[in-house]
This record gives structure tokens, C-alpha cells and sequence, in this order.
């Protein structure tokens, strides 16, 4: 048996639920998840369909309090953060002064100066570190809380019902959270997800992570993995970092300007705004194959641009994905070939999302 200081990758404090259950492991970010467990086909349709359970444990999370709190968040999120109610969650973007995307992220207003943002896996250590620069200039506080916290993502149009029934009170609206206790754990649930799916996110401390799974599994939730994870996302028309987003786009390009308010001033902020009202070279598509195969991120397409996510979808039954393209070429409708190791797929460019909840 191989140790987890042996591999020198993190894991999460269900990592021996996942291995018990005979789950998949891979590195993903630093850390050995669960990639699936009966299979990714079964996962997915399982929160399409009832509940599905993630671990999102490597996720990490940044605590920011203090008289300026708002203010520091304002400067360094596309968003407007003075829209977001006490209870209540908004997406952004972190962006370079030049435009360019260095993470996007949900953040929730826990109480009048206290927030608390999630970040992706790979940049979490980045992202403190960007928020630690800005923050010399203001009256607040960050702190790395990513070690408190265990996240499980309960997901579906069964998973509400489901976590209800084991939590002592109503659960919060969508983009919105509150504290509750379930199956007497106390944690924050949040509206949140990445499925494209209702559902919600559960922050609580890792040592009460077990008991909530193992009884979140007894009433009817299905484990998922990593690999359902990015098929439903991919569905939905979700960006991964990474892949849809980089430091070498920006928002404007990704489909993004909905969540940039550049009259915050927040950083990048000139620089989004010349962009959009030049507009962009190229965009982000969604696009569904004609036919059979499978494109991949780096994929090229003929006559310019490059796949960023693909996959096949189990609930189109068609290869799947995300591109930057041509902006000419980026409507919906469009033909497209995908160059995919060697071979020419064709594929047709399709309004965003390409699975709508209930369909």
C-alpha cells in the first residue's frame, strides 16, 4: 500500500472512503481524487437524473475580514462586490492589469466585512499570494482557511430533497448560503455548484467529513468522480481553468464580460473594457461533433483556432467541447473540422449551454 508521503500528493480526509469503495485515483492539482467509481457514463446520469456527491476537498479557501474587506475584494474581483447581500455568493474573475485571466472563483459574504472566497486547486497558493500583495493598501485581513475545510458538492434535481432531510432547516436559494447543521455536523451550505444542475456545496470541518458522506451515500446520493466532474461541467458550458481560461485571454474572449463590472475599477479593468468595445479576435464556442470521435484539448481547427475542453457527453451522445475561434466563425451554426491526431472531425458550433437542466 502506498503512502500518502510516499507519492507526495495531498488527499482529502475521504481519501480511504474513496479507496474502499474501489474508486479510481489520479493526480489531479497535487492531490490523489477519485476520478470515478462504477463508471463515468453512471455517475453523470446519476445527477442528471436523482443525486450525485463529489468530495471537493482540495478546493481552498480564503478568508477576508475587516473594515476594507469590501474594498480589497473590489479592487482585485471583475465584480461588483458590493452587489453581493450578506448570505449571498457571486462569481468573478481575478485578472492581470493587462487583461488577462489568472483565476475565477466564488465568493460569499458571510457577514458585513467577512467574505470567503473559493478558489480552483491548482491556484490556490497563487491566488492568496496575488490577494496578500493587494491587501498592504487597505484595512484587512486574509487568511488561508484552505486546512479547516473539507467541500462536498451535492449535486441533481434530487440533491436539495436529499440534504434537506438530513440538515436541522431550510436550505439557501441559489448564490446564496447560510450556516445548518447536517446529520449534526455544523457547516456553511451554499447554493453553489458545477454541473449545470440545482444543488449545493457543503464547507465543514474535515473530521466530521466521513459521517456526512457516509450518510449523504445511505440516503440515495451516488459518489462521483473527477471524471463525471468535467462531463457535466462541460455540458453546462462551465469553464475550467486551465483549459477555457488562462492568462493568455481574457474575459472578454471567454464569454466572461457578464461578471466584469469595469467601472469598479477592479484590476485589468482598462484593459477589458478597451477590449470590449473593440471587440475580440476570437471567442470561446461550444461545438458538438457530427458524426463520431472525440476532440481534445490542443486540438487545432482548420483555418485557425484550438479545442480547449472535449469530451463525449452521456447525455447528447455526440462528442462534445469548447474552442477559441475566429470570431467570424464563433456563431452559432457555424461548420467547423477539428484536427484530431490526424484525422478531420467535422463539427457544428452551438449556442451556450449545450445540455439545459431538465432536458
Amino acid at each position: 500500500m502506498t503512502s500518502a508521503a510516499e507519492t507526495d500528493l495531498r488527499r482529502t480526509p475521504l481519501f480511504e472512503r474513496h479507496r474502499a469503495a474501489g474508486a479510481k485515483l489520479v493526480e489531479f492539482a497535487g492531490w490523489e481524487l477519485p476520478v470515478q467509481y462504477a463508471g463515468i457514463r453512471e455517475e453523470h446520469l446519476a445527477v442528471r437524473r436523482a443525486a450525485g456527491v463529489f468530495d471537493v476537498s482540495h478546493m481552498g479557501q480564503i478568508h477576508t475580514r475587516g473594515p476594507q474587506a469590501q474594498a480589497l475584494l473590489q479592487r482585485v474581483l471583475s465584480n461588483d462586490v458590493r452587489r453581493i447581500p450578506e448570505g449571498g455568493a457571486q462569481y468573478a474573475l481575478m485578472c492581470r492589469e493587462d487583461g488577462g485571466v489568472l483565476e475565477d472563483l466564488f465568493t460569499y459574504r458571510l457577514g458585513e466585512c467577512e467574505y470567503l472566497t473559493v478558489t480552483n486547486a491548482a491556484n490556490h497558493e497563487r491566488d492568496l499570494a496575488w490577494l496578500l500583495a493587494q491587501a498592504g493598501e487597505f484595512d484587512a485581513d486574509v487568511i488561508d482557511r484552505r486546512a479547516e475545510f473539507a467541500m462536498l458538492a451535492v449535486q441533481g434535481p434530487g440533491a436539495r430533497e436529499l440534504v434537506r432531510s438530513l440538515a436541522d432547516g431550510a436550505l439557501p436559494a441559489r448564490m446564496h448560503c447560510c450556516e445548518r447543521a447536517v446529520v449534526g455536523a455544523p457547516m456553511l451550505v451554499c447554493g453553489t455548484g458545477y454541473t449545470g444542475e440545482d444543488g449545493v456545496e457543503l464547507l465543514l470541518d474535515p473530521e466530521a467529513a466521513a459521517a456526512v458522506w457516509d450518510a449523504l451515500l445511505a440516503h440515495g446520493a451516488t459518489p462521483a468522480g473527477l471524471g463525471a466532474r468535467d462531463t457535466l461541467r462541460l455540458e453546462a458550458c462551465f469553464h475550467l481553468y486551465g483549459n477555457d481560461l488562462s492568462e493568455d485571454r481574457g474575459p472578454i474572449e471567454a464569454g466572461l464580460g457578464w461578471c466584469c463590472k469595469e467601472e469598479t475599477g477592479f484590476i485589468g479593468a482598462e484593459a477589458v473594457a478597451a477590449k470590449r468595445s473593440e471587440g475580440p479576435a476570437e471567442r470561446l464556442a461550444a461545438f458538438v461533433i457530427d458524426g463520431r470521435g472525440i476532440a481534445r484539448a490542443g486540438n487545432p481547427i482548420l483555418g485557425g483556432g484550438v479545442v480547449t475542453s472535449g469530451s463525449y457527453s452521456p447525455c447528447l451522445e455526440h462528442g462534445i467541447g469548447m474552442a477559441y475561434l475566429p470570431a467570424a466563425q464563433a456563431e452559432p451554426q457555424t461548420r467547423i473540422e477539428i484536427d484530431v491526431r490526424g484525422v478531420t472531425r467535422a463539427a457544428v458550433v452551438k449556442r451556450k449551454p449545450l445540455y439545459r437542466k431538465g432536458s
